[in-house]
Parts: structure tokens; C-alpha cells; sequence
């Protein structure tokens, strides 16, 4: 009987630390950011192109003094590396890591400020052709011409 009391145990000592690796798992994935670059604004129209090119700006403004910290780290690294002691490597690949990455959201997020600004030119450049065109019509000469339109006073 002992034999069989240790054998059911084995099984449910598996069990119960798989399940609590797959429950780790399942919490850290969910946690996980999943795109580092940049991201879609929030709050903002897609038809106001003028508010998404301010917040491309603004992100690449922001990239840009972090890639400037990040640089700044990596030069005090590779001036005086024995000030880090052994997690220096660390250090060293982190901000290496934080350089590029800095770098690729700057080149995309002023990417999309100039698709964003090309898109509100062109929008402002519809909005006015479409005002010049309905200005040049006037609707109630032509219409003045036909009989049947001529006892309604009210239009």
C-alpha cells in the first residue's frame, strides 16, 4: 500500500509544478510589451494629422534626449570601465541595446510625422478645392429660368 500512496504523489508533484510554470508563463506573456517602438496615439483622431504630427515630434523629441543619456553612459563606460566592476558588461550591452533602439523609434516616429504632415497637406489642399468649387456655383440662377420653379418665392 505505501507503494502506491509514493507513486500517486510523484504524478502530482509534476503536475502541480508544470502548472505553476505554465501559470508563470501565461502572467509574464501577458505583462510582455510587445512593440518597444513607437506606438499609436491615443485619444487622437486619424483625420487630424496636424495633433498626430505634434505627437511624432514629441516622441521623437523624447527618444532623443534618452539616446543622448544613454550615449552619455556609454562614454563613461568606455572611459573608465573598472568604475562598474563585474556587471560593467552588463551596463555596457544595456545601453548599446537602449542606443539602438532610441535610434530606430526617432527614425520611425519622424517617418510618420512626415507621412502625417504630407497627409494634412493634402487634406487642407481637398478642403479648399472642394469650398473654391462650391463658391464658383450659384444655384438659384439656373433655376430661375424654368417656369415651374418660378411661384415658389421661398427659395
Amino acid at each position: 500500500m505505501t507503494i502506491f500512496i509514493y507513486d500517486w504523489k510523484v504524478p502530482i508533484n509534476k503536475v502541480l509544478k508544470l502548472s505553476s510554470i505554465l501559470l508563470a508563463l501565461t502572467v509574464l506573456s501577458a505583462c510582455a510589451q510587445m512593440s518597444p517602438s513607437v506606438a499609436k496615439p491615443t485619444g487622437i483622431p486619424n483625420e487630424n494629422h496636424d495633433a498626430l504630427v505634434k505627437h511624432f515630434e514629441g516622441v521623437a523629441k523624447d527618444a532623443k534626449l534618452r539616446l543622448q543619456a544613454n550615449k552619455k553612459i556609454l562614454q563613461e563606460y568606455e572611459e573608465r570601465p573598472y568604475y562598474f566592476g563585474r556587471q560593467g558588461l552588463d551596463a555596457k550591452s544595456h545601453a548599446v541595446a537602449n542606443i539602438r533602439a532610441y535610434e530606430k523609434t526617432i527614425q520611425e516616429s519622424l517617418a510618420f510625422a512626415d507621412l502625417h504632415r504630407k497627409m494634412a497637406m493634402e487634406q487642407k489642399s481637398n478642403q479648399a478645392n472642394i469650398v473654391g468649387s462650391h463658391q464658383d456655383r450659384d444655384f438659384t440662377s439656373k433655376i430661375s429660368g424654368y417656369s415651374e420653379y418660378s411661384d415658389n418665392k421661398g427659395l
